[in-house]
This record gives structure tokens, sequence and C-alpha cells, in this order.
């Protein structure tokens, strides 16, 4: 009887501590909030939000003063729009599941973001921080396209052009690139290396920059007339805001808070100061004297070229990134003032040139343990070469979808709803004929 009844209590006691172990196991398969990752996360949202502004004190400065607010208000308005578009429809178009053969993302449930109120992501960050940190890169993009075409566009025609836009050319990029079944993500042994927006972001907007200030056409009086900055000063500090606003967008790409947050942290530092540094020493050899635009391009250029790469390349990779960037954008802001076409601050000059730079060098200053571990996925070798046919894929298709894409949608604001202003609106100023106000009281119609 006590032998039964011993038997009996082991087996209860066993019973106990399998349905213990299945309730842990069950526990340890939730996803949990981590709350140092979130916090980090949360502070890169906010810093990339913060390079808008930057950018709109960078282009503002660079403007006439007649043209100071409407060029600002192009970066205020992306905010906005993109804003509204982001968690309507723009995340579940970047990032939903594949349809139409993968060329975009969709899923109803992402649908203003109602079906992720209680996601928590294998990151461990809540889901609704990734879509707000993914979503400040949705509205930087087509800000930056306003810097080829300041000083002579309808604000409602912008307004309407940038909202296509970030539906046609943005998201479908975003897809291909970052979402997990995208074609690009998945291309090659480890998929096309854009880290935080080389192609995606910088390649995208500076091919769409080109585009626009190729079909809109010259401001009048370009380039005969002289058409000096309103306000280094201002630039110089967006300039800055930019810098510190990129910490967010390139160590924040590592959705994380450890080894990887720190190098790109790291490689963003280098690349920007490398890139002011070149650009300066070119300006004094050329010219004898450095420029404040000139330290603010190069910090660009730098920023830019690190952008894809910042979790693949060592600090002595950023160096030559952001050296190679300024050496390439400088040329080609000589190039375009051979040529002759108005792309107004640069805009394709530093963010395409600079994207295409990163994109591609990238490869040769990738760790030896990334090409490692890429070639253990195809169960061979992977060579530089091979990463770099990858790497030029992704450029390429990225290139010709934008300026395809781009081409049709300026061409059908400008047909319907108006582009290029009038030429008494642009000898008026944006400032008074878009909006009615002027940047500092003062009128200025040269």
């Amino acid at each position: 009887m006590r032998k039964k009844l011993l038997t009996s209590l082991l087996l209860l006691l066993a019973v106990s501590l399998c349905q213990q172990g299945t309730a842990n196991a069950a526990a340890a398969a939730v996803v949990v909030t981590d709350t140092g990752i979130t916090s980090w996360m949360l502070t890169s949202t906010a810093l990339v939000l913060l390079m808008v502004p930057g950018l709109a004190m960078f282009y503002g400065g660079l403007v006439r003063t007649k043209n100071v607010i409407g060029t600002m208000m192009h970066s205020f308005a992306s905010m906005v729009i993109i804003g509204v578009l982001w968690p309507l429809i723009g995340y579940s178009l970047s990032f939903g599941p594949g349809i139409l053969g993968g060329f975009i993302g969709w899923d109803s449930k992402y649908f203003m973001l109602q079906g992720i109120d209680d996601a928590i992501m294998s990151t461990h960050i809540p889901e609704y921080v990734f879509a707000m940190f993914q979503g400040k890169f949705a509205i930087i993009t087509p800000a930056l396209i306003a810097g080829a075409f300041a000083e002579r566009v309808n604000f409602k025609g912008f307004a309407v052009f940038i909202a296509l836009w970030s539906i046609f050319v943005y998201s479908p990029i975003c897809h291909w690139v970052w979402a997990s079944d995208g074609f690009l993500f998945n291309l090659g042994a480890a998929g096309a290396i854009d880290f935080a927006g080389g192609t995606v972001v910088h390649i995208s907007s500076g091919i769409t920059a080109l585009v626009a200030a190729l079909y809109l056409g010259k401001r009048r009086g370009y380039p005969n007339n002289v058409m000096q900055p309103n306000n280094l000063v201002m630039t110089l500090i967006g300039a800055g805001l930019l810098w510190v606003g990129w910490f967010g967008f390139n160590a924040g790409s590592a959705i994380a808070s450890n080894l990887a947050t720190a190098r790109a942290l790291t490689v963003t530092q280098v690349a920007a100061a490398a890139g002011a540094f070149t650009w300066m020493v070119i300006e004094i050899i050329q010219h004898g004297k450095a420029t404040s635009l000139g330290v603010a391009s190069g910090i660009l250029a730098g920023l830019v070229a690190i952008t894809p790469a910042a979790g693949v390349v060592q600090p002595s990779g950023a160096f030559a990134l952001g050296a190679l960037a300024a050496i390439f954008c400088y040329t080609a802001i000589l190039i375009k003032n051979k040529l002759g076409y108005d792309d107004s601050l640069d805009a394709f000059g530093v963010h395409g040139v600079g994207g295409i730079v990163g994109a591609l060098a990238l490869v040769f200053f990738i760790r030896p343990a990334w090409m490692a571990e890429a070639a253990v996925k195809v169960g061979g070798s992977w060579t530089v070469w091979q990463q770099l046919g990858v790497q030029a894929t992704a450029v390429g298709v990225t290139i010709v979808y934008a300026a395809f894409m781009s081409f049709i949608l300026l061409f059908l604001v400008e047909k319907t709803i108006g582009l290029r202003i009038s030429e008494n609106d642009e000898m008026s100023g944006l400032d008074h004929s878009m909006h009615g106000e002027h940047g500092y009281g003062l009128i200025n119609l040269n």
C-alpha cells in the first residue's frame, strides 16, 4: 500500500514538473520588451526627426532672402504630409508582406497601424517604435529632393508630388531593400548592403532631384545672375544638427543597443569628419582658403557615404569612404557648373553621388568576418567582386526605377496642378507668392 502511495506521489510530482517546464518554455517564447533597447530606439527616432528641421535650416540658409520661408516649408511640409501618409498606408506598403510578385508590401492590419497595438518585435522593442523610426526616414527622403528645384516650385504642386513619390517610389524601393521578403534584401549571399539608407534614401532622392532639376529647368537668371546664400550661419547650424541627428539615423538602424550600435556610431563620426577635412584640403589647394559652405558640404558627403556602410566597415574604411565621397561630390559640383544645369542646392551632387560612392565602394572595406559569414550562407566562397555585383545591381535598379517613376510623377503633377511657378511669382519670391510672408521682414527682388 505504501509503495503504491509513494509511486502515485512520484507520478504526480513528475507530471507537475513537466507542466511547469512546459509553462516556462511557453513563457520563454513570449517576446518581452527590452527597456534599454527601446529607450535607445526612442532616442534615435527623435534624433532622425531632428534632422528634418536641420535640413530646413541647411537649405534655408543657402537660398536668397525672398525664398527662405518657402524653402524651409518644403522640409516641414514633408514632416506633415508623410507624417500622415506613413501610418495610414506607408508602413504597410514598405514593410507589409510582399504582394504583386513582391513589388510592394501590404497587410490590412498595418492600415493606421491598427494591428500592432500589442506587438513586440523579435528585437525586443514595441513595433510602434520601429514603425515610427522608419517613418522618420520616409519623411526626410522627399525633403532632400527639394534642394534640386529650390526657388522655383509651386507649393501645392510640391506637396502633391512628394505624397505620390512617397507611395510610388520610396515605398517600393524600401520594400525591396529592407523588407525580409524584398528581392534586393535576399540577393546574393547576404543581400544588398544598405545599413541605413544609401540606396533607399540618398540615391533615390538624389536621382529624383537630378531628374526634377532637368525637367523644371533653371531659375530665372541662372547662371548669369549671382545668387548668394542669405545666411550661411543658419546653414552651418543646420549641418551641425544633421551631423548630430545622423547618429540616430545610422546607429539606430542597428535596432539594438550593443556592439553593432557602437560600431555604427563610431564610423559615422569618422566619415563625417573625414569628408569635411578632405573638402577643406581641396578648397585650400584650389583656392587658398576653406569656406564654411565647403565644410558643411564635406560633412554631408561623408555622412551620406557612410550611411549604407555603417554596419560593415571599420573606422579606417569610414575614413576612406568619407574622403572618397568628398572628392567625388566636389567633382560632381564642378561638372554641374560646367554643364549648366540648375541643381540649386546640390541635392544630386551630394546625396546622389555620395550615396552611389558609399554603396559601391563599401565592398573594398568590409570586415573579413562579414565576408566569412556570407560565404557560410552560400556554402562556399563569397568574394568582394561578387558582393560588388550585388551592390551594383541594387544601385542600378534604384537609379532606373527612381528616374523613370519620378519623371512620370513630375509630368503628371506639372500638367494638372502645376509645379513651375510663373516668372512674376519667381521674381517676387516664394515667401510672398506662395505663403504671403517674409522670412526676415524684408523684400529682396534680386
